[in-house]
């Protein structure tokens, strides 16, 4: 099974999300934060772990060095015990966090390593840990795809490294479309995240060629007669 996490920060969507069961998780981030109009880290986070209790939440440390990084992740760590722990595998300045993941977890801490987009940082990642701790390992797959590169054989070779890892799960991050649901499946890919509006069309999978032929044509039809086109 290829859990679903719903990837958002807008408390609305994330309660009304949290009552679906097949979404199993969240996951969040600065810029999802900004978006949904938190203006303080921490009241906004609580905000949302009160909407969501159970089902696991990431929220994302924003330092950019050791020292504020490991102090916002443990501050982080103590907002709830659904809670994942979001480190970046380098910081802006190329630097891997290494040290940081080692230290959070051998302290027993939850941790979600994002902005990954190769197995060699996967592997980098796996030397730090151990088998014990949660760790997820989100891969920035549709950004990749974004770029012409192809991210599938990094998913595949990044689950390759981390199966003898039972602790370790491998999450296909930045979806771009309905169909990479199937393809994190095909893979064995342990987890998803999904934006809210794709988490939709995934809902009505299993649909005819013959239903998604008609209701295309009934679309032009429809908007056809509303502009009161005439040839």
């Amino acid at each position: 099974m290829t859990k679903i996490y719903c990837d958002i920060a807008d408390t609305d969507l994330i309660k009304k999300f949290s009552k679906k069961k097949n979404i199993k998780g969240f996951t969040t981030n600065p810029s999802l934060m900004r978006k949904a109009g938190a203006r303080d880290y921490k009241s906004y986070s609580k905000k949302i772990l009160r909407v969501c209790k159970k089902k696991p939440v990431s929220l994302e440390v924003f330092g950019d060095n050791h020292i504020t990084m490991l102090d916002q992740a443990l501050k982080i760590n103590s907002w709830g015990k659904n809670v994942f722990v979001k480190i970046p595998v380098i910081n802006s300045r190329g630097v891997f966090t290494g040290k940081i993941i080692k230290e959070l977890n051998d302290k027993g801490i939850k941790i979600n390593v994002t902005a990954v987009y190769n197995s060699k940082q996967t592997k980098k990642i796996l030397k730090k840990i151990n088998k014990k701790t949660k760790v997820i390992i989100s891969i920035f797959a549709g950004r990749a795809g974004d770029t012409g590169k192809d991210p599938i054989p990094e998913l595949k070779k990044s689950i390759q490294l981390a199966r003898s890892f039972k602790n370790v799960e491998i999450l296909w991050a930045s979806v771009r479309e309905p169909y990479n649901y199937l393809q994190a499946k095909q893979i064995g890919c342990q987890i998803i995240t999904i934006p809210p509006s794709i988490i939709e069309k995934i809902e009505n999978f299993g649909k005819t060629f013959q239903q998604l032929t008609i209701e295309t044509v009934s679309g032009f039809l429809k908007d056809s007669k509303k502009s009161k086109f005439n040839i």
